[in-house]
């Protein structure tokens, strides 16, 4: 009867591990809908400052144009020419678009002009340029 009685204590003593699985699996489930994703242009410029800078809260496409006046869309560097039909292509997927601009302080003033005409003829209006805020 001694051997029973120890057997039957064993078996109540084991933990239910399903209830903490449940948690975890719905705080995965939390996270994973509540993460912001950050667009990148895929470069690194050296942005001009400005003290009238205001932040953008959200910006559907990211053109980079680095020192050497190459433009990078989507981590791809593209030519001038082929800006309109990759605006026209991210504008497709969602039709309020609006352009962020990231001009580093050494590219030219006539390349920055050049993607800004290209936008606007791929029809995006609403376009803006990336600077860091001056205090």
């Amino acid at each position: 009867m001694r051997r029973f009685s120890q057997k039957a204590h064993k078996e109540e003593t084991e933990i239910n591990l399903t209830p903490m699985l449940d948690v975890v699996f719905i705080m995965l489930i939390f996270f994973i809908v509540t993460t912001s994703f950050v667009k990148e242009a895929g470069i690194e410029v050296n942005r001009p400052s400005a003290k009238s800078a205001e932040q953008k809260s959200k910006a559907n496409i990211l053109i980079a144009i680095r020192n050497n006046n190459e433009i990078w869309i989507d981590k791809r560097m593209v030519d001038v020419r082929s800006v309109r039909a990759n605006i026209e292509r991210l504008k497709a997927s969602n039709s309020q678009s609006s352009v962020v601009i990231q001009s580093d302080t050494e590219a030219k003033t006539g390349t920055l002009v050049q993607v800004m005409d290209q936008i606007r003829l791929a029809g995006i209006f609403n376009i803006s340029i990336s600077t860091l805020r001056d205090n």
